[in-house]
């Protein structure tokens, strides 16, 4: 049994994982609800809240780790705060993205909470309580409706979680737990929360956020 980590002298690093949100590229399958604008529309409210709300919980550094370059013109057109550090997902599928940035954010000593930009309910509140549950926990994981997960936070490095991993798929939640358990972890699990990925997923979008695209769509689900 791996002996829980302490980690209330450890900093955590929140590193989110961002696609830029750019047409075409970003939110692609809400493109037949909202068009292909109207998706990027909403992917760029979705980072810019995600960003805002890393900040606020003021936990720790925080990382935007981005899909393309850093260099890429569309970064500049968002107001990210000054504070935030950049870095670059690079290449391979997500798991081995997600490794490399856990791996080297621990390497440096500190504890990393991995979120990506697609949970709007992921709120800072939410991500202190993560925080604080690595005081007694080695990981946390806030799982989402569709199997996913909005947050996977770990103390130590775990290459399980990361490797041959069935993406996009309603397991990875399940499977993220029960690779943690075989390695004698201890997990905190959180509560469910719900991804902007699909169309029936607009439903749990906050009051106001729906892009204006002149087209019809519907917040109920199979609306």
């Amino acid at each position: 049994m791996k002996p829980v980590v302490n980690c209330a002298m450890k900093t955590v690093r929140v590193v989110i994982f961002a696609k830029a949100p750019l047409a075409g590229l970003a939110k692609t399958r809400l493109s037949c609800a909202l068009g292909t604008a109207g998706a990027a529309s909403l992917a760029r409210k979705l980072l810019n809240h995600c960003v805002a709300e890393a900040m606020a919980a003021d936990i720790g550094p925080v990382e935007l780790c981005v899909s393309p370059s850093a260099r890429h013109p569309v970064w500049r057109e968002l107001a990210i705060p000054s504070a935030v550090t950049w870095s670059e997902q690079g290449e391979g599928d997500l798991g081995e993205r997600l490794a490399r940035a856990a791996q080297r954010v621990i390497a440096q000593r500190e504890a990393v909470l991995l979120i990506g930009t697609d949970c709007p309910g992921l709120t800072a509140d939410r991500l202190q309580v993560a925080a604080a549950s690595l005081n007694q926990h080695d990981a946390c994981l806030h799982p989402v409706s569709d199997g996913g997960y909005a947050l996977l936070g770990l103390s130590e490095y775990l290459p399980s979680v990361f490797m041959n991993m069935p993406w996009s798929t309603s397991a990875v939640a399940e499977l993220t737990r029960r690779r943690i358990q075989v390695a004698g972890w201890t997990l905190k699990v959180l509560e469910l929360l719900h991804d902007i990925d699909e169309p029936q997923d607009l439903q749990w979008l906050p009051a106001g956020w729906l892009p204006c695209t002149g087209q019809s769509v519907s917040k109920t689900p199979g609306g």
